[in-house]
């Protein structure tokens, strides 16, 4: 974890406010356009945000957070609470959104979901390639940064507030893409089912907030080997591994508990994965807070 200190709490639109988070003991860890953070919050929660400031900023992060009316406790705690010169302890960056070299870009974005896709906008003009940007909300009122993108980008931005004008016809927006354009969207799930309805899968890449609901098999026992302390956990049905673990005393750092975020990523030395999560976990990897076991049992990397 890296300690940084709350040097500006800003409101950037109705209901969201910008965090200027500033390395409290030197250079802040590298990270890309995509990349996310957990922070850990006074209140013992832990949350994920996009970084949406520069890159090229080693000396802070931003993050923007939206304040949900059935907030859980951490957009609550934010808005409510924290303030200037705070201490937040804040994870390494990690990347599952990340952007793809191509000849041109599409972005879409919805509300906060305009987080990742500020830094990937930035980035795509930065290094001369065509790219645009449909940015959707309810009223211009609630989408954070609009004069940012606004002032920088200009025509290459087209903000729809969507009480007024309606959503924006997605099928038309993927007939006019050229061979090999990407298309890049964060947003809510009304928006990114539109777009995976308009878009062909190999050219859309999606991050969600929340998991697509999906049905399993039944949850069956199994095995948990712990390599490196020798430790053998037995994982019930309706037990995530994650909890599984924690309770035995074999401590895994999670987030979302949802599959969505990959703070809890670990790695499988053998045994085969039932893979549960929304962010696809690379070989040799899975994600303990939503994945199971299809073997009897799994060798873990702990």
């Amino acid at each position: 974890m890296q300690q940084t200190i709350v040097d500006r709490i800003e409101p950037v639109a109705e209901d969201v406010v910008s965090l200027v988070l500033r390395g409290a003991t030197g250079p802040l860890a590298p990270w890309e356009p995509g990349a996310h953070v957990d922070l850990a919050l006074p209140n013992w929660l832990t949350r994920q945000y996009s970084l949406c400031g520069d890159p090229t900023d080693r000396e802070s992060y931003r993050v923007a957070i939206r304040y949900e009316r059935l907030s859980r406790g951490g957009s609550e705690y934010i808005h409510r609470f924290l303030r200037q010169g705070r201490t937040l302890e804040v994870s390494l960056p990690r990347n599952h959104f990340p952007l793809h070299p191509a000849p041109e870009y599409l972005f879409l974005a919805g509300g906060i979901g305009i987080t990742p896709i500020l830094p990937m906008l930035r980035a795509a003009t930065a290094a001369g390639v065509p790219s645009s940007l449909v940015y959707l909300g309810q009223s211009v009122e609630t989408m954070p940064f609009v004069d940012e993108l606004r002032a920088r980008h200009g025509d290459r931005v087209r903000i729809v507030a969507t009480r007024q004008q309606g959503r924006p016809d997605l099928a038309a927006l993927a007939s006019a893409l050229n061979p090999g354009a990407l298309v890049y969207a964060c947003g809510p799930t009304s928006m990114l089912t539109a777009a995976e309805a308009a878009f062909p899968a190999g050219r859309l890449h999606a991050e969600r907030f929340r998991p697509v609901p999906r049905s399993f098999a039944p949850d069956t026992e199994f095995e948990a080997v712990c390599a490196r302390s020798g430790r053998t956990v037995q994982v019930a049905p309706g037990e995530s591994l994650l909890d599984a673990l924690n309770h035995a005393g074999t401590p895994v750092a999670s987030g979302c508990r949802e599959g969505v975020c990959g703070s809890c990523e670990i790695g499988v030395l053998d045994g085969e994965p039932e893979h549960r999560d929304d962010i696809g976990a690379p070989a040799g990897r899975m994600y303990a807070c939503v994945s199971r076991a299809l073997s009897p049992r799994l060798v873990l990397d702990l």
